[in-house]
């Protein structure tokens, strides 16, 4: 009885979610080496530098940035290791600028249409490319279709355990099935041949997605550890200040006023702390702020282990906090695993190859059940609907039909 409650409630689910889980699964397998693509159209647009050029202060670079666009308000700079590269100036997470180094000049964005296609697939992928105002609903259908998912991924697992543990058993579920010629034997083969082998990885893309969904899931990634979820921050920037240093004179002590390192200082004391970087992004600091934080990449940008944040003093460049990644807390750290592993890029190429995969193997699965469903409800009932041959009435009474004609 257990078992059939189950297999019904996964049915259920699979025919409610099965075209919104269709959707999410197509928009990430094109989705799934979107960093590379991008990275490969930007580096199409590096130029070498002359020889002998210095680049330009980081506060000429927020000059050019604010001289593109009056309202824009940067609050991080990044610089590449690369010195091709440009400076990535941010405003918030929404809207960047890329600046040449070298002359101040802003890049227009390099492949508009690719770009265009990416942020259309991703819009698609999350709340089905509403406008900004549009989003509740739709964000609330891909949340619940996401959780829906999850529980088919689990208990699909429970019902592909076969009622007897034998090993013929468990082949046929585990294999491809040559004897399976019909197409419902054949898409119930598919459907327990690809759900056992995606099941780990596809549960690990499903369920990211669901602590990104529900504020609930993102609390019990902290609680599961036994912390407290973290409250909303306030603004970044450390502590206010008056930055005075004290000097001795014919009259006594007196005190004089610091002025704060230049941005470029802090960048370089910042490359200092670690090698192997590829990236050091700035957080602007308050101006009364007298401390700047930075973090320093080891990565492509989606390994979150390789990415680490220092606190320096904005007059003394001193190291106020060394924060490398295994030095968080440990809910801190899954959070932000749980970012990356979504996409698989928190494992490079490699992860972002299988969530494409598990991705590809989720259609299979959706199509399989839709169609396996199709035949249980749906083919019965249009069977009995149809309407029997003009000679039964004849064949009812033991009278011959007559022939036409």
């Amino acid at each position: 009885m257990f078992r059939k409650t189950i297999f019904w409630i996964h049915l259920i689910c699979g025919v409610l979610t099965g075209v919104i889980v269709i959707m999410m699964s197509a928009t990430g397998v094109v989705l799934t080496y979107e960093r590379q693509m991008l990275a490969w159209v930007d580096r199409a647009q590096f130029a070498e530098p002359r020889p002998g050029a210095a680049p330009l202060p980081v506060a000429e670079l927020l000059d050019a940035a604010r001289g593109q666009d009056p309202d824009f308000e940067a609050t991080s700079v990044s610089l590449s290791i690369d010195p091709r590269a440009p400076a990535t100036v941010s405003a918030g997470r929404s809207s960047a600028l890329r600046i040449d180094r070298y002359s101040g000049e802003v890049f227009e964005p390099g492949g508009e249409r690719l770009r265009s296609f990416f942020g259309a697939m991703t819009g698609w992928h999350r709340w089905f490319n509403a406008s900004r105002e549009n989003r509740a609903i739709p964000r609330a259908i891909t949340g619940a279709s996401n959780l829906a998912f999850l529980f088919l991924i689990l208990s699909g697992f429970y019902l592909w355990l076969p009622p007897s543990f034998k090993w013929v058993a468990f082949k046929t579920r585990l294999l491809f099935n040559g004897k399976a010629v019909t197409a419902k034997a054949r898409d119930l083969n598919w459907h327990h041949v690809f759900g056992i082998w995606s099941a780990i990885p596809l549960a690990i893309v499903v369920a990211t997605a669901v602590v990104f969904s529900y504020g609930w899931a993102n609390d019990l990634v902290y609680l599961s550890v036994g912390e407290n979820p973290p409250g909303s921050g306030g603004p970044t920037g450390g502590r206010a200040v008056e930055p005075t240093a004290a000097h001795a004179g014919p009259h006594g002590a007196y005190e004089t006023r610091l002025a704060p390192l230049p941005f470029d200082a802090l960048f370089e004391r910042a490359s200092m702390q670690l090698d192997g970087w590829q990236t050091i992004t700035l957080e602007l600091p308050r101006a009364d702020s007298a401390t700047a934080r930075l973090t320093i990449d080891q990565g492509n940008g989606g390994q979150p282990q390789k990415r680490h944040r220092v606190t320096l003093d904005r007059y003394t460049g001193h190291v106020e906090q060394w924060q490398p990644f295994d030095s968080q807390s440990t809910g801190r750290q899954a959070r932000s695993w749980i970012r990356f592993l979504h996409t698989g890029e928190a494992l490079g190429i490699t992860g972002q190859t299988i969530a494409g995969l598990v991705s590809v193997t989720s259609l299979i699965m959706v199509w399989t059940g839709l169609t396996l469903a199709y035949r249980r409800l749906v083919a019965p009932l249009l069977k009995q609907r149809r309407p029997r041959p003009a000679f039964s009435a004849g064949m009812a009474d033991g009278t011959r039909p007559t022939a036409p004609g």
